[in-house]
C-alpha cells in the first residue's frame, strides 16, 4: 500500500484492518489517470455496452444487473461489461464507470463533483473498496476473503468491487440512507 493510499484511508477514517494486511499481495488501482491495467477480455464476448440486455452475468446479485437499483446508494448488482451506474452521493450525484470486467478482473472510477478514485483488481478472490465521503475518497484493493456486505459508514457511500471468475463482477454499493 502506498503512503498516498495510507493516508487517504485515515482521513476517512475508515480502518479495513484485514483487507489492508493482504493489499502488499494484490494488484491495486489508485488515484493516477493511468488506465487500469488487466488482461484483454476475449474479443468475441460483447460487452453490456454493445446491447441493452448484454451478456448473461455468471454470478448472482440481490438486485441482478438492474443498474437503477443503485440510484439511492444502496444495491447489489453483478456486471460482466463496462456500464454507468449514477448513484446519489454524499455531495449529491456521482457516477460509478466500470471500464473493464473478464475473469478475475475489474477496473472502475467513481466521479463525484470535481473529484474522482480509481480502482483494479486482478485474480481470483480480489476487489476494491472504495470509501466516498463529501470531503473526498479512499481506495483499497486486494483479498476481499470472506468479506460480505461493507458496512455502512456515517455520511458515506461505500462500494465493494468484487471480481468472478467467468468474466462477472459484483458491486455493492452501501449508505447510511
Amino acid at each position: 500500500m502506498t503512503a498516498t493510499q495510507a493516508r487517504g484511508l485515515r482521513s476517512t477514517g475508515f480502518v479495513l484492518a484485514a483487507l489492508i494486511a493482504l493489499t502488499a499481495a494484490a494488484a491495486c488501482g489508485g488515484d493516477s489517470d493511468e488506465p487500469a491495467k488487466a488482461s484483454p477480455r476475449p474479443s468475441e464476448r460483447p460487452s453490456e455496452a454493445d446491447s441493452p440486455e448484454g451478456p448473461k452475468p455468471s454470478m448472482s446479485a440481490a438486485d441482478g444487473r438492474d443498474i437503477t437499483a443503485c440510484a439511492d446508494g444502496n444495491c447489489e448488482i453483478a456486471v460482466s461489461g463496462p456500464v454507468k451506474i449514477p448513484f446519489k452521493g454524499p455531495r449529491g450525484p456521482a457516477t460509478l464507470t466500470v471500464t473493464e470486467v473478464g475473469p478475475d478482473t475489474i477496473a472502475y472510477t467513481v466521479k463525484s463533483g470535481n473529484g474522482q478514485s480509481k480502482g483494479s483488481a486482478s485474480g481470483p478472490g480480489q476487489g476494491c473498496i472504495t470509501v466516498l465521503r463529501s470531503n473526498g475518497s479512499g481506495n483499497s484493493c486486494g483479498g476481499l476473503g470472506a468479506a460480505g456486505r461493507p458496512s455502512p459508514q456515517p455520511d458515506a457511500v461505500v462500494i465493494q468491487a468484487a471480481t468472478g471468475e467467468n468474466g462477472t463482477a459484483v458491486l455493492q454499493l452501501v449508505s447510511d440512507r
